[in-house]
């Protein structure tokens, strides 16, 4: 069974042996995006740490930076922005405090979602609003099956994060046929070599089953074309310009999320 426990000796271990990798190739972005690895892997894991509510607890987090950064790329008014983020904890914390209360909660945010444009008489606007409002809640809203998965839950965001930098350095060595139009610096031998990198993970990290499986080989590149998709819509190369080397949050947690719903339908 996997715990945090037994992943924190790995996620230490990866995170020194990368220092050195980066400080050896003396790259300032690797340097800059390394730094805010060392930042994050130690609070994520902690939060994980705690259990339930600690994973709850940055879930929660995540999500409100989430919606204000989709909110930017999407053109989301100040009240819209607001609900879809009370919507997406509301949804975190049913999670954690109430399970099967989930898809109520759910429902209530997508029809608080709907009153906005509705309250407002938006007849120009209104229907994009309300499209994009639902799109975000089922999109964001994903990131209460952490509460549940508890360590999995740390495990599949590691794998992922291994698939997509491996992905990302693979594809630019070996070239290749593009994956989609969506995205054309990504190449189909990049994805390949990162979902076995992502697979190997699982793996080390024995968290298997072949659930897990499809959602970081199938569901982390999906998640990345889907934020692709929004940000060529928005005409935005990055979601946020807040987080070293990444760009925003959302830019960095995209894979996560489509192999979180993945894994939902599956598991």
């Amino acid at each position: 069974m996997t715990t945090v426990a037994s992943l924190a000796p790995f996620l230490g271990g990866a995170l020194a042996l990368s220092g050195v990798a980066v400080a050896a190739s003396r790259r300032r972005e690797l340097l800059v995006r390394w730094c805010a690895w060392a930042v994050g892997v130690p609070l994520v894991t902690a939060a994980f740490w705690w259990g339930r509510p600690g994973t709850a607890a940055i879930a929660c987090g995540v999500g409100v930076i989430a919606v204000v950064e989709y909110g930017g790329l999407v053109r989301l008014g100040r009240a819209d922005r607001a609900v879809l983020a009370g919507a997406v904890v509301g949804v975190v914390l049913a999670a954690w405090l109430a399970p099967g209360e989930v898809f109520r909660v759910a429902a209530a945010g997508a029809l608080a979602i709907a009153a906005v444009p509705l309250v407002a008489g938006d007849a120009d606007d209104g229907l994009r609003r309300l499209g994009a409002g639902l799109l975000g809640l089922v999109w964001l809203g994903v990131l209460a099956a952490l509460v549940p998965l508890g360590a999995d839950g740390l495990a599949l965001f590691v794998a992922v994060s291994v698939a997509d930098i491996v992905a990302y350095f693979a594809g630019r060595r070996l070239g290749g046929p593009r994956l989609s139009p969506l995205s054309p610096a990504k190449r189909w031998s990049g994805t390949l070599a990162g979902a076995v990198a992502g697979l190997g993970t699982l793996a080390v990290l024995s968290a298997p089953g072949w659930p897990m499986a499809v959602a970081v080989a199938v569901g982390g590149p999906a998640g990345d074309l889907l934020e692709s998709m929004v940000k060529r819509g928005a005409r935005a190369k990055d979601a946020g310009d807040w987080l070293p080397g990444s760009g925003g949050l959302l830019d960095r947690i995209d894979s996560l999320l489509v192999a979180l719903a993945v894994l939902l339908v599956l598991g």
